[in-house]
C-alpha cells in the first residue's frame, strides 16, 4: 500500500540471508515499535521471517478491506453520476422535442391559472411571492407539496366569479310555488329580496334563520330559494361541530392542514355568490378546540364578512355576495349575539288540510316513482289520508307521513310483483291491513264541546 523506490525491489532481488531480508521487509512495514521490539529481539532468522510473514499477512487484509470499500463508494458515486447525467440528458432531449420538465409545466400551468382566477391585489401578491418560492424548491421536496396546495387552493377559489342573478319576480314566485305549498311569510320575505336585488343591483346578502321542528321544509326551501335566484346551492350541516378551525380552517404550519368548512363550500359552489345553507346552527358544540358559534359571528355579520380570513389561507375573502341561510329546531340554543345577526322566520308545521294537500302533490308522486309503482296500481282516498294523519302520525313535519305512506306502497308493490293485476284500493276500513291498529287514538274527552 506504500510507494517503494525501485531500487528496493532491486535490493531485495539480490538479498540471499534469511535474517537480511526480514530485517529489510520490516524496516518498510512502518511497524509501531511495541510491533517491531520483538522482532529486533529474535536471534533466529527463521522465527523472524515467519513474524514478519504473518505482519505482511495482516497488511494484505487491511489492504483489501480498504480497497473494498473504495471500490462501493466509488460504484455509488458513479450511479448517482450515471443517473444525474443521464437524466440532464433526458431533460436535454424533451426541450428539443418541445416537452418542457415536470417542475416547468406545473409552475407555469398555475401562473396561468392566477392570471386567470381574477384576486384581489393583497391575494395575487401572495400567490405570486409563494410560486417563486415554489419555482426555487426541489420538486420532491416536502414543503413543495405544501406551497403547492396552498396555490391550488388560491387559483381555484371564485375570487371574482359571479353567477348571474335570475331577477323574475313573476317566475320567482312561481317556482317557489311549484316547490312548497303554503309557507307565504317565507316566500313573500324571499320575493322581497329579489325586488330590493333587482332595485339595488348591489346589496349585501341577508341572513335568514329558519326556526321550526323537524321535516317542516326547511333545508328543501333553501334549495328553491337558489333555484328561484339561479344561483348554486351549498349546504353544510354544523351538527355537533365543536372545533373552531372546522369554521375558520388550520394554520399552514400544521400536518394536513386545510380550509375551514366555509372556504370548502364556496370553492365546491365555484361562484361567490351563492345560496350557502348552514344546516342545525343550534346544534353546534364548544369544547377546549374553541367556540365555533363565535367563529361564526364573522361569517354571518354582513358588516365584517366582506373580509373573512380563513386561518388557512391568511387572506380576505369576500362573503358579502353570498346570500347564507341557517335552519334550527328551536333558538334557545344559539348564543345571543349569533341569534342577533340573523332575521328569523318561524315555520311552525302544517294543519291537517295542509298536510294532505302536500301528500297529493309531492309526497305520493315521489314514493310512486320510489317504489315502482303507479297511480294505476293504487287508490287512496283524501279520508284515507286524513286517518293516516291523524291516528299513524303525531307531528308537525311530514317525515313519518311519508314513511307511513311508503310502507302502503311497499305492500302495494309486493303484490304488483306477485303479478296482481287488480288495483288495490285503501279505505278507512281497511287502512289497518296495511299500517296496523292506529298509534294515537282520538280521546272523547278533546271530541265534545265542553
Amino acid at each position: 500500500g506504500k510507494i517503494l523506490s525501485p531500487e528496493v525491489l532491486i535490493v531485495l532481488d539480490d538479498v540471499r540471508e534469511p535474517g537480511r531480508l526480514a530485517d529489510l521487509v520490516a524496516s518498510y512495514l512502518g511497524l509501531k515499535v511495541e510491533e517491531a521490539q520483538p522482532i529486533l529481539e529474535m536471534v533466529d532468522p527463521a522465527d523472524r521471517l515467519k513474524s514478519v510473514l504473518g505482519l505482511l499477512h495482516k497488511e494484505l487484509d487491511i489492504l483489501s478491506v480498504q480497497e473494498k470499500i473504495q471500490t462501493q463508494a466509488r460504484g455509488e458515486m458513479s450511479k448517482i453520476q450515471r443517473e444525474y447525467y443521464l437524466r440532464e440528458q433526458l431533460r436535454a432531449i424533451k426541450n428539443e422535442l418541445g416537452d418542457n420538465d415536470p417542475k416547468g409545466e406545473d409552475v407555469a400551468d398555475l401562473r396561468k391559472k392566477l392570471e386567470a382566477a381574477k384576486m384581489p391585489p393583497e391575494a395575487e401578491e401572495e400567490a405570486i411571492k409563494q410560486l417563486r418560492r415554489l419555482e426555487g424548491m426541489h420538486p420532491d421536496a416536502a414543503e413543495a407539496s405544501i406551497v403547492r396546495t396552498y396555490l391550488d387552493w388560491l387559483v381555484e377559489l371564485p375570487w371574482g366569479k359571479q353567477s348571474k342573478d335570475n331577477i323574475d319576480i313573476a317566475k320567482a314566485k312561481k317556482i317557489l310555488d311549484e316547490d312548497h305549498f303554503d309557507l307565504e311569510k317565507v316566500k313573500d320575505r324571499i320575493l322581497e329580496f329579489l325586488a330590493v336585488t333587482k332595485l339595488r343591483k348591489k346589496m349585501k346578502g341577508p341572513i335568514l334563520c329558519f326556526v321550526g321542528p323537524p321535516g317542516v321544509g326547511k333545508t328543501s326551501l333553501g334549495k328553491s330559494i337558489a333555484r328561484s335566484m339561479g344561483r348554486k346551492f351549498v349546504r353544510i350541516s354544523l351538527g355537533g361541530m365543536r372545533d373552531e378551525a372546522e369554521i375558520r380552517g388550520h394554520r399552514r404550519t400544521y400536518v394536513g392542514a386545510m380550509p375551514g368548512r366555509i372556504i370548502q363550500g364556496i370553492k365546491q359552489a365555484g361562484t361567490n355568490n351563492s345560496v350557502f345553507m348552514l344546516d342545525e346552527v343550534d346544534k353546534l358544540g364548544s369544547d377546549f378546540r374553541g367556540d365555533p358559534s363565535s367563529a361564526l359571528l364573522e361569517v354571518l355579520d354582513p358588516e365584517q364578512n366582506h373580509s373573512f380570513r380563513d386561518h388557512y389561507l391568511n387572506l380576505a375573502f369576500d362573503l358579502s355576495n353570498t346570500m347564507f341561510i341557517a335552519t334550527a329546531n328551536m333558538t334557545d340554543p344559539i348564543p345571543p349575539a349569533l341569534r342577533d345577526r340573523m332575521e328569523t322566520i318561524y315555520l311552525p308545521g302544517y294543519t291537517q288540510e295542509e298536510k294532505v294537500e302536500i301528500a297529493h302533490r309531492y309526497l305520493i308522486p315521489k314514493q310512486y316513482d320510489e317504489n315502482g309503482i303507479t297511480a294505476k296500481d293504487v287508490d287512496m282516498s283524501n279520508a284515507v289520508l286524513a286517518l293516516v294523519i291523524d291516528q299513524y302520525t303525531k307531528e308537525s313535519g311530514l317525515r313519518n307521513l311519508e314513511r307511513e305512506i311508503a310502507s302502503i306502497f311497499r305492500k302495494v308493490a309486493k303484490r304488483v310483483a306477485e303479478g296482481t293485476d287488480k288495483k288495490t284500493t285503501i279505505t278507512v276500513d281497511n287502512l289497518s291491513k296495511f299500517l296496523g291498529p292506529p298509534k294515537f287514538v282520538p280521546e272523547g274527552e278533546q271530541e265534545e264541546n265542553e
